[in-house]
């Protein structure tokens, strides 16, 4: 194991007793930073953080670490540096580019002990949490005081803010409120090597130097290890409105999503399901919420929210008569909080409902909304030249398509040359559409194959070197975005 190398040359009769450096480093130096109980090279444990919710992977660390301070994660990092130990940060585990997984072995450093929310800041409208507070629960929490965090992925109830961070995380609401980016105005980062750094202030605007905080939000962990978080935060919209529109043609509800906005509307959120992924999350559910006709191929889920209901009406009933220009069905409003609960909750579990029953490879492809249609028309096309099921869902409001494929004796898009071959055809369409490969998920291990298709060369060499100035022993998440070198 090469990432290993000087290390392991100096404790080779470690290695023969059957115990790696790293687990050594966990029995002396790292348990006296973070003490005896949040140290494991168990099999138990080594099994649970050895995946995500990537696809069908598995790589186990030799070492799992639990810090609980930004001190704790400097020390760590610091050995780490010194000895050139592997590293890969971890939050919830709920991730879908695996970003997460300990490919390289070393040490997973784990993120959910530093999980408090430190500050409300009514006055100015911010909150300072630590990275391992989960986003649902921040939500409710900034939510009590009338205060609103819009970013929601799907897996909210269980993500990390952390891992939304590394990941520029969106959601739903993104169509309407803006990704992770557009919220974060600090951060407290490890470096690397072990400094202990703020990227920026806690203000509105910043043109001092270079911006920082942007740089590391969606860098993937690669760049540092984020240890507290400092997010603006805007009042609560007091009323919202869902609605659900079926479409006998998908294509065109792909076409609607343009509609919508070209005539003057901004909803809150804009999200489309295939007929297929509704019917298995529908029935992984046990849900009857939703009636599923047979010559029905889509539907559309359309909130929007305000401080004024007339006015959110008005607007619902303006969308609708626009979408009678289309091929729908029976419009369906959620009248109460349990039926717009009940249809999030479809949307929310589409993507574990459809892996469980083996649309295991996951595709995060975003284009300009107005270009929705061509690419589920594209995808489609590229199903039936390969043989392979695919259904289709995602954050249509802002073009954000995503796609699950099955492919019988495929379980995994990496390291498997048919699937590549797929894939690069997806995303070269993807790319003349004027989109890119991922909007939400990241590039992280099994899309990094990829990014020649969508940078040239000097793009990439400049986004290494970048990583080299962090990063000068390549120890942190190494072989994310793209191969280590």
């Amino acid at each position: 194991m090469p990432f290993f190398s000087d290390f392991y040359a100096r404790n080779f009769k470690l290695l023969l007793s059957g115990r790696t450096p790293a687990q050594h480093c966990a029995c002396s130096s790292f348990q006296k930073i973070v003490g005896d109980h949040y140290v494991f090279a168990d099999e138990e444990s080594l099994d649970k953080y050895a995946h995500d919710e990537t696809e069908n992977l598995y790589y186990r660390p030799e070492i799992v670490v639990k810090p609980r301070t930004a001190e704790e994660i400097s020390e760590i990092m610091k050995i780490c540096h010194r000895d050139k130990i592997q590293v890969t940060p971890r939050g919830g585990g709920t991730g879908l580019s695996g970003g997460a997984l300990p490919q390289l072995g070393g040490v997973l450093l784990s993120t959910e002990r530093m999980n408090t929310i430190l500050q409300i800041d009514e006055r100015n409208l911010q909150v300072i949490t630590e990275p391992g507070v989960i986003t649902e629960v921040l939500q409710d929490a900034v939510k009590e005081k009338k205060l609103f965090y819009p970013p929601d992925p799907s897996s909210r109830g269980s993500c990390f803010i952390g891992g939304n961070i590394a990941e520029n995380s969106g959601g739903p609401k993104a169509v309407k409120y803006g990704v992770v980016k557009d919220y974060v105005l600090n951060l407290e980062i490890v470096l690397p090597t072990g400094e202990i750094m703020w990227t920026g202030a806690n203000v509105l605007k910043n043109s001092t130097g270079y911006n920082l905080t942007q740089l590391v939000v969606g860098s993937e962990g690669t760049l540092g290890i984020v240890t507290k978080i400092v997010l603006r935060l805007i009042p609560l919209p007091a009323f919202d409105v869902l609605m659900l529109v079926p479409f006998r043609n998908l294509e065109q509800a792909g076409e609607a999503v343009s509609a919508i906005f070209r005539a003057g509307f901004v909803p809150s959120a804009m999200e489309l399901v295939e007929i297929n992924a509704l019917k298995i999350v529908s029935k992984f559910v046990e849900s009857s919420a939703i009636s599923i006709p047979d010559d029905i191929a889509a539907h559309l889920i359309i909130e929007t929210d305000g401080n004024n209901m007339d006015v959110l009406m008005q607007d619902m009933e303006a969308i609708g008569n626009l979408l009678m220009n289309y091929d729908i069905g029976e419009i369906y409003f959620a009248d109460d909080a349990q039926q717009k609960a009940e249809l999030w909750k479809l949307r929310r579990r589409a993507a574990e409902a459809v892996k469980l029953i083996g649309y295991t490879i996951e595709e995060d492809t975003v284009v300009p909304r107005a270009e929705l249609p061509a690419l589920i028309r594209g995808v489609k096309e590229l199903a039936a030249k390969f043989n392979f099921d695919v259904v289709c869902y995602g954050h249509a409001g802002d073009g954000n398509l995503h796609v699950r494929i099955r492919k019988e004796g495929i379980p995994n898009s990496y390291g498997n040359e048919e699937m590549h071959t797929i894939l690069s055809e997806l995303f070269v369409l993807v790319k003349s559409l004027g989109g890119t490969i991922s909007g939400e998920h990241g590039i992280g291990l099994i899309q990094k194959g990829f990014m020649n298709l969508v940078f040239e060369e000097h793009h990439i060499r400049l986004m290494r070197e970048i990583k080299k100035a962090f990063d000068p022993h390549n120890i942190l998440n190494a072989g994310k975005i793209f191969d280590s070198k």
